[in-house]
């Protein structure tokens, strides 16, 4: 989860773009000639797809869902001799500050590219890995994840008129658009409403102050099934979050119990800049999608369709 406001910009306007026939196959999608279907790596919790920037390559990227602009590690750019851009304010899950940019002249996710983008740049020991691929390369696409087979495939997103249905094994979500990142508003916490964003980018699922206000103790697993555990963010500042459980949460018409979710003593700067500081919210991260057997994000028709994990319900 990362975003970028222009320094120079105030936070409302210089916020950067940064879910009757199931979706294709990975390998019905390989045959589209617009599509790239690519293994990926496992980067401890997180994934990376190998990327080519300017010919040169390729770089293992973690896949952001989160992330409103694609990052690239400073120590990558110096070495690729990438040109200075702007400076920018960057905000990750644990804090702010501002940050060079680079220009990547063009960037490929297998057979996909890109226009020029100016990327921050941001030392690779935040990053865990060569850079994030966000929201403004992943906008204008559909994004399917099947951790069955560990592959990605990334087709061109085509508006669609009419719904498409369910298979019998996924739900489909409709979500909003909120600066680029799909906000699911179908999902309920022990009966609260509440607002889910899916965060590729991120290994533990977080969630506001708002969101514990409304739960009971109980809720949340107890004292006993709780612990503490220190976040790093790209910006390099550790906190310390309560790690726990939530006995019941609902996305969609599925139910899931005994869901790990992380909460901080102050709220991730990301739910401030979405406007769900005082709204119940979360950020659904790695170790809840990974539960799915297969996750598709439909940028262009706003869709999130998920394969049901054995052993759940529907609502």
């Amino acid at each position: 989860m990362l975003f970028a406001i222009t320094a120079q910009a105030s936070a409302q306007d210089g916020v950067l773009p940064r879910q009757n026939a199931a979706p294709p196959t990975a390998a019905a999608s390989a045959a589209d000639p617009d599509a790239a279907t690519l293994l990926f790596g496992d980067d401890q919790t997180r994934m990376t797809v190998p990327v080519t920037i300017a010919g040169a390559g390729p770089f293992p990227f973690v896949v952001d869902t989160g992330a409103q602009r694609t990052v690239i590690a400073r120590e990558l750019a110096a070495t690729l001799g990438l040109a200075p851009g702007r400076t920018v304010r960057v905000t990750g899950m644990t804090g702010s500050e501002r940050v060079a940019t680079v220009v990547i002249p063009s960037l490929k996710v297998g057979v996909i590219g890109s226009a020029p983008i100016e990327a921050p740049a941001i030392g690779a020991i935040n990053l865990g890995a060569r850079g994030l691929l966000g929201i403004d390369t992943l906008q204008d696409h559909a994004v399917t994840i099947d951790f069955d087979t560990n592959v990605m495939t990334v087709t061109p997103s085509r508006k669609r008129r009419l719904r498409e249905r369910a298979a019998p094994d996924e739900i489909v979500i409709r979500a909003r658009s909120l600066f680029g990142q799909l906000v699911v508003t179908d999902a309920y916490c022990n009966g609260i409403r509440i607002r889910v964003i899916l965060d590729t980018g991120t290994s533990i699922s977080m969630a506001n102050a708002a969101l514990r206000r409304k739960v009971t103790r109980r809720a949340l697993g107890g004292a006993n099934r709780t612990q503490s555990v220190s976040l790093t963010g790209v910006t390099g500042e550790t906190v310390v979050a309560d790690y726990t459980t939530m006995d019941r949460v609902s996305i969609g018409s599925l139910t899931l119990g005994d869901l790990p979710v992380a909460f901080t003593a102050v709220d991730a700067p990301p739910f401030a800049v979405f406007g769900l500081a005082e709204r119940p919210a979360m950020l659904l991260g790695m170790d809840v999608l990974q539960l799915f057997r297969r996750v598709d994000i439909d940028f262009a028709n706003r869709e999130v369709r998920l394969a049901l994990p054995r052993g759940t319900r529907r609502r």
